[in-house]
């Protein structure tokens, strides 16, 4: 079902950067997974550059975004999703962000094997985003976004359930209180750009439901 197929033409700008945006943001996760890997093989990570240049290159396009919208009459989408897709977008690097700058000044030796699966599902749920992201240029079938959703919301589910796992061995532990405080807090920002994920997935669900 093309829903989009009469309005594409000069428009492909805003799928354009839908696109970019969800690949940046998949960037910025890969980017957290290599850290935790280096970290784990007690290697010195290459510091915060990298990361600061995807969220850059996130807001760049959440920018280019605005201004699209600004100058064009006509739209693909309805104004609105586009800009809430876009911002949801680029909440996941500058989530990503935030992560690895507090691993990078943890006081004692990070343990990364809590981290990486984590990490990994964050990684599942970036990848089922950025298809679902793509499958709006071309117009879509609700039931290939619901199979994209579901692989979506599955990994967010099982990342709150190691997060719940981690918290457990952390209470019942020998970690002093610093400790445990900061290991929180950590735990539940990798959650939170998990979550950041589900809820551009959520937008785009929300999309396809309106014109299907």
């Amino acid at each position: 079902m093309n829903f989009f197929g009469k309005l594409i033409g000069k428009n492909e700008i805003f799928f354009d950067l839908l696109e970019e945006g969800a690949q940046e943001a998949k960037v910025s996760v890969d980017l957290l997974e290599k850290f935790l890997r280096q970290m784990d093989d007690g290697k010195r990570p290459a510091g915060l550059d990298d990361f600061v240049q995807a969220r850059r290159k996130e807001k760049r396009i959440r920018h280019q975004m605005t201004e699209a919208l600004t100058r064009s009459f006509i739209t693909p989408l309805d104004r609105e999703d586009l800009e809430a897709l876009s911002v949801a977008l680029y909440r996941i690097p500058k989530q990503v962000e935030k992560i690895v700058e507090r691993l990078s000044i943890y006081p004692g030796r990070v343990p990364c094997e809590m981290f990486s699966r984590q990490a990994e599902l964050m990684n599942q749920a970036a990848a089922a985003l950025v298809f679902m992201v793509k499958q709006l240029r071309k117009g879509t079938t609700l039931d290939v976004i619901r199979e994209a959703n579901d692989r979506l919301q599955y990994a967010e589910a099982e990342a709150d359930k190691v997060m719940l796992e981690h918290l457990r061995t952390l209470y019942v532990g020998p970690c002093d209180a610093k400790e445990l405080v900061v290991l929180q807090k950590l735990f539940e920002m990798v959650e939170q750009a998990v979550d950041r994920c589900r809820n551009a997935g959520n937008i785009v669900v929300q999309v396809v439901l309106k014109h299907s």
